[in-house]
């Protein structure tokens, strides 16, 4: 797959998207540049699908699987259609937005992690160390990851190819003030968050909530270790605990219509949110891309 995120945490942070990466210093994190990087050394035969799209959705030709009767592709990452010129014209960014990319939440969702507590399946062996339960709540970061479903990879390389910047929790953890040089703020399935992060999202003015369960638990970002920890939330540490900041625009119950036929955003006090999970329909869909630009 073409779409990975590479982290250096002493010197730099790198995401690479869709055969570029972006590179950000780890004492400013602010972005530096972004660079072409070379096609996946894949064996396989990279080709074009027929997936509906305003992209083309490209994939390796034997990575998928047939589900009643549909070829559903496994891993895709999006280039641009040079007959959609036009219509890119009317979507790409014109203001000063920044998009933030869910680090936190991928690494959450790794094996050994946080759902592998909360399956009651952390009391074993992994990778040749034995874990116990608390154990599994304490996840380094990687040095890479392939962002995926539960990380918005679809909408990190739509919104990265329609020329919004890309910052990550890493940025805004480190220097909250980060994002009062932006005009808009947008949220992908920023679901694990530390406080600080928290904090300075809700405090800004115009914040696009684009996919449901944002800012839904607390965890520590130990820059030292470069690991996190889960705080609170996720009926952690109490059964009854469900948004870990007790916040009252939580609306997580929502991330599970991922069909969005009903789609439709929500004003709240610092901004929109979106009533869908939008993964699987944000690439195709213009309306869509032209209210997240004009908010």
């Amino acid at each position: 797959m073409n779409l990975i995120l590479i982290i250096i945490p002493i010197v730099i942070l790198i995401i690479a998207i869709g055969g570029y990466f972006i590179v950000f210093s780890n004492e400013t994190s602010e972005i530096i540049e972004i660079k072409q990087i070379p096609k996946s050394e894949n064996s396989q035969k990279l080709i074009q699908t027929n997936v509906k799209s305003l992209f083309k959705v490209m994939a390796y030709e034997n990575d998928f699987e047939i589900i009643n009767g549909e070829k559903i592709w496994r891993d895709v990452f999006y280039e641009l259609d040079e007959s959609n010129t036009m219509i890119y014209d009317d979507l790409r960014n014109d203001k000063k937005t920044a998009v933030v990319f869910p680090i936190f939440t991928a690494a959450a969702y790794s094996e050994p992690g946080f759902y592998t507590f909360y399956r009651g399946e952390c009391d074993r062996e992994f990778h040749g160390v034995l874990f116990r339960d608390d154990d599994c709540l304490t996840v380094k970061l990687e040095d890479e990851y392939n962002p995926l479903f539960t990380s918005s990879a679809n909408g990190l390389q739509v919104l990265n190819l329609l020329d919004y910047d890309i910052i990550t929790d890493i940025s805004i953890h480190q220097n909250p003030e980060i994002l009062s040089t932006y005009e808009k703020i947008i949220l992908l399935h920023n679901e694990y968050v530390t406080s600080i992060e928290f904090d300075a999202i809700i405090s800004h003015p115009n914040v696009i909530y684009l996919y449901p369960n944002a800012l839904y638990a607390e965890v520590n970002f130990d820059e030292e270790l470069w690991e996190i920890s889960l705080v609170r939330g996720h009926n952690y540490p109490e059964i009854t605990i469900r948004n870990g900041f007790d916040w009252k625009f939580d609306n997580s119950i929502e991330e599970y219509d991922v069909t969005c036929e009903d789609m439709k955003f929500s004003k709240i006090d610092n901004g929109w949110m979106l009533n869908c999970y939008p993964e699987n329909v944000l690439h195709k869909s213009k309306e869509l891309l032209k209210q997240i630009k004009e908010f």
